[in-house]
């Protein structure tokens, strides 16, 4: 049935199936369906030019299809990763590294390594030398999900309610 199909519409097999990819592109957007697409086109084209030779049988224009799919799949990703550019906001997606620099005041001392400290409206852990509570820390960097806090100034003894 395959062969019968490929024998009556010969090359615009591929053409409309290429042209069906990217109307399907369109429709349905995720830069996938282009690059198999542009390969089913290619392969079209070769088939145009390539009907009447006897070694273009349907076996192996799936072949160079599937080839040229791959192939185009490659290139596209690389000039899809090429196109990227520098963003404005390089730390949208990176909360903790948008914390560096900043500081607070400990919510809760950092005792064997670790506290909480309030930035905005997030309680973030922390680790550091060890700071009573109440004392301004810097954030210096980001480990995992916890910031690494410095100290920024000490009092000593005085609770948080009496500053």
């Amino acid at each position: 049935m395959i062969e019968r199909i490929f024998s009556e519409l010969g090359p615009w097999n591929w053409m409309i199936l290429g042209f069906a990819l990217l109307a399907l592109e369109i429709v349905i957007p995720g830069v996938f369906l282009l690059w198999i697409g542009v390969a089913a086109i290619v392969t079209g084209a070769l088939s145009l030019a390539l009907w009447e030779v006897g070694f273009w049988v349907w076996q192996t224009q799936v072949l160079v299809f599937l080839a040229l799919s791959l192939l185009s799949a490659i290139v596209g990703k690389r000039i899809m990763t090429g196109t990227g550019g520098d963003t404005d906001e390089p730390l949208l997606n990176r909360r903790g590294e948008q914390m560096i620099g900043r500081t607070a005041t400990l919510e809760e001392a950092i005792s064997e390594g670790y506290g909480r400290i309030r930035i905005g409206d997030t309680l973030w852990r922390v680790k550091g030398s060890d700071v009573p509570a109440g004392n301004r820390v810097r954030v210096i960097a980001v480990e995992g999900g916890d910031l690494v806090v410095e100290a920024e100034q000490m009092i000593s003894g005085a609770s948080p309610r009496e500053r």
